[in-house]
This record gives structure tokens, C-alpha cells and sequence, in this order.
């Protein structure tokens, strides 16, 4: 039975759902899951577990911290804090260089988001329209380095704990909402690793798996 973990590098427009479900196809069936979910105009490292001894790990490596680049588009705001959401053009520009939390900080998480509410995902009762608050965490933001700015777009990168949301951290800018999204890193495992999808119906022979026990010599 093929068991480990497979790095996959997570194409834009597509859910993490959509890529379990193209690995568990492709290996025929085999128990399959995921190790933190990518928003589905994201792109990048996606943790994809094969077999039962890899889903048993699986928060061990949900709990890893996480690297991202990201595009912000500046002077707008989104119902989502994506592309996706309902923009709102303001024209008010965060100022340059912008105040960056670093460290530990109070972060509420975007009512789309996967989130529950009262046993129900938060997306689904923002599509409904229905008001409620997101609880308040705590995360750790250990870099937040604004890398290029141009006209009212920029570019950062992110290195956080896990349960951090990017979009609620280039919300937070005012006015900007995140635009792009890769994930380059969890813990020591790199989106250059990283294998893409195979082909839709084609049986993937010889996938490039890390044994249980290779990944977790890699974890602190």
C-alpha cells in the first residue's frame, strides 16, 4: 500500500479538496488527506498525505509555520480580502513603508474562512448573509517585509505561525486586500521541492513520496 507524503505544488484556481481528490485518483484510491488547506486563488506548497500512517501525523504537520509571497493591490478593499470577494475601490493608499506587526499579535480571521461557527463553516454563513463575529486569536508573525511597491500594488513576504490568515494581515494595511498568494514554505519542507499534479486520468506509477519517517526527521 503506498504510504508517505507528497509535496505538491498547488495551482491557482483550484481547492485543496480538488488536489487530494486528483492524488487519490491517481494512486487509485488510496486513503488520502491534506495538511493545511490553500485558498483556491492561492498557489503553492500543499502537504498532501497518502496512506493511514501519514493522516495520523497530520496535525503534528498542520502545527509547522508557514512562508508566503503575496501581491497586495492597494487603495481597495474586498468583502473576502481576495480577488474573489466584492471589491470596493477607496483610494486611500496604506502609507509608505507601511507598519508591519511583527511578533506575537491578535488576529481575527476573515469571515470567509473555514472556520466554525456554532458546528457550521464561516464562509457559509457569509454567503448567507447572516452577521456574526470571528473570535479573536492569537498568532505569531516572526517576518513581515514589504519587498517592492509600485503605483498601488506591492509585494510582501510572510513567515508565520500556523492559523495565521495573510489576508487578514494585508487587511489590516488599509486600505489593501491580498491579490496573489504563494506559499513557498511549512516548516522545512519548500514549494521547490514540490511536485505538480499529474494529468487527469493518468495513473501516477512512481510518485515522489516522503516516507512517514523521513518527514518526521525533518520536523524540530
Amino acid at each position: 500500500m503506498t504510504d508517505g507524503i507528497l509535496l505538491i505544488d498547488k495551482p491557482v484556481g483550484i481547492t485543496s479538496h480538488d488536489v487530494v481528490a486528483a492524488v487519490r485518483r491517481s494512486l487509485g484510491g488510496a486513503k488520502t488527506g491534506h495538511a493545511g488547506t490553500l485558498d483556491p486563488f492561492a498557489s503553492g506548497l500543499l502537504l498532501v498525505l497518502v496512506g493511514r500512517r501519514a493522516t495520523r501525523i497530520q496535525r503534528q504537520l498542520m502545527e509547522l509555520p508557514k512562508s508566503y509571497e503575496t501581491v497586495a493591490r492597494l487603495g481597495a478593499i474586498s468583502s473576502t480580502g481576495d480577488p474573489e470577494g466584492e471589491i470596493t475601490e477607496t483610494g486611500r493608499l496604506p502609507p509608505d513603508p507601511p507598519v508591519l506587526p511583527i511578533g506575537e499579535i491578535r488576529q481575527r480571521p476573515p469571515v470567509y474562512s473555514a472556520i466554525k461557527i456554532k458546528g457550521e463553516r464561516a464562509y457559509r454563513k457569509a454567503r448567507r448573509g447572516e452577521s456574526f463575529e470571528m473570535p479573536e486569536r492569537i498568532v505569531t508573525v516572526s517576518r513581515f517585509e514589504q519587498t517592492w511597491r509600485k503605483d498601488d500594488r506591492a509585494g510582501y513576504l510572510i513567515e508565520c505561525s500556523s492559523g495565521t490568515y495573510v489576508r487578514s494581515l494585508i487587511s489590516n494595511l488599509d486600505d489593501a486586500y491580498c491579490e496573489e498568494l504563494r506559499r513557498t514554505a511549512i516548516g522545512p519542507f519548500l514549494v521547490g521541492d514540490a511536485a505538480q499534479l499529474p494529468p487527469r486520468g493518468v495513473t501516477w506509477e512512481d510518485p515522489p513520496l516522503l516516507s512517514v519517517e523521513q518527514a518526521l526527521a525533518l520536523l524540530p
